[in-house]
């Protein structure tokens, strides 16, 4: 039954780290965006979610 239960984790592991690599993508053309057009906040806030998802891949890895 363990062994069930952790391929589903798996599984699903790497399920959320192909979301996640898009996610990441996303995040770096928009940070890209910010710095071009020198918008200080926006750069911040897309620091923090890229930050927030460089931990939770590491987690699932």
């Amino acid at each position: 039954m363990k062994q069930v239960v952790n391929m589903y984790k798996k599984n699903d592991g790497q399920k959320r780290l192909g979301v996640i690599r898009l996610e990441l993508d996303y995040e770096l053309a928009t940070l890209y965006e910010a710095m071009v057009e020198n918008n200080e906040e926006k750069k911040n806030q897309c620091k923090q979610k890229l930050e927030k998802l460089r931990q939770e891949m590491i987690s699932l890895q």
